[in-house]
């Protein structure tokens, strides 16, 4: 019986919404770092309409208001370079259904700024942005009281992957990862080289109470790396990997985490296929990123990827 009361009231929840509500965001600087562009989705009582930003086409509505309360909220990180809108058809899946939604771009590691993404720096400050992110969506935001602060989730995607492990409390070892540098001059493989790893304490999050990981850059080589991960945890590995993630390391949290997580291995697929499907102006641009091999449908991918991960947080954070 609480199996099918707990069944129904996700129904219901579900059907306050009928589209995301899209705004965009600025997290204000602070003595933690520096102004975050971000994007949110909100559950909207409106239909969706085609949302034109950039070369994308989002599903919303702009600045509609938002509807419910306690909500839950997740936060994305994206991967390398990537851009707030990379996941933006999982953010419209999980606004849609009743989630409060925040993407941030992480400063210095963005499609327009790439000063500090070959930087150890880098890595070390993705977590602390996430933490700010969260910290301005439940005190500062418009939606901040619509928020329940005891159910927030995160979802990332190559480092952002990385970025989801450091905050639920592993401790990266750059110098015993299997992390290949594809460019030996790069700054971060001769501050690896040089042992210089160390530059600044890790921020951690307790707050989030589960995680959804795509490809994770691993830089986590050993149990007692991830001995402190107690939340729970979908993991999703491509089979070919790519962008620095080897296939064999994204399979590997699975056999490292203390608890085991709920693991998803798609085949025939790359790195890139976690992205969203690009719109034609940017698959021209950027094939690498955009373009699948071996007959893999992004697509019809991204439609159970985006389910499968509905699934999980609202089980996780009911």
């Amino acid at each position: 019986m609480k199996v099918i009361i707990s069944a129904l009231v996700v129904c219901l929840s579900t059907t306050l919404a009928h589209a995301a509500g899209i705004k965009f965001v600025q997290v204000p600087s602070d003595a933690a770092g520096p102004t975050l562009k971000a994007m949110a989705w909100t559950p909207c009582a409106k239909s969706a309409q085609e949302v034109p930003v950039g070369s994308y086409v989002l599903k919303g509505n702009r600045d509609c208001p938002t509807v419910g309360e306690r909500l839950p909220l997740i936060v994305i990180s994206r991967g390398d370079g990537g851009s707030f809108l990379g996941h933006h058809d999982l953010a419209e899946t999980l606004a849609d259904n009743g989630f409060v939604v925040a993407a941030i771009n992480h400063p210095g590691d963005t499609f327009s700024d790439m000063s500090r993404a070959e930087e150890m720096s880098e890595f070390v400050e993705r977590p602390t942005d996430i933490k700010r992110l969260i910290d301005y969506m439940l005190k500062a935001a418009p939606d901040a009281a619509r928020i329940d602060p005891g159910r927030i989730g995160f979802f990332g995607f190559s480092r952002g992957g990385y970025t989801g492990l450091v905050l639920a409390g592993g401790t990266p070892d750059f110098q015993h990862a299997d992390v290949p540098c594809l460019d030996s001059t790069a700054p971060i493989c001769q501050q690896i080289r040089r042992g210089e790893v160390s530059a600044g304490p890790l921020t951690r999050d307790g707050r989030i109470k589960a995680f959804v990981l795509a490809d994770p850059f691993n830089a986590f080589p050993t149990v007692e790396s991830l001995k402190n991960v107690k939340a729970p945890i979908q993991l999703w590995a491509s089979e070919f990997g790519g962008d620095g993630v080897l296939p064999r390391n994204a399979l590997a949290p699975a056999n490292t985490l203390p608890h085991k997580p709920e693991y998803h291995l798609v085949s025939d697929a790359a790195h890139f296929a976690f992205l969203a499907p690009c719109p034609s102006a940017v698959g021209n641009d950027a094939p690498a990123l955009c373009v699948d091999a071996n007959g893999f449908d992004r697509t019809a991918f991204h439609k159970q990827f985006d389910e499968r991960a509905l699934e999980f947080f609202q089980t996780s954070l009911r």
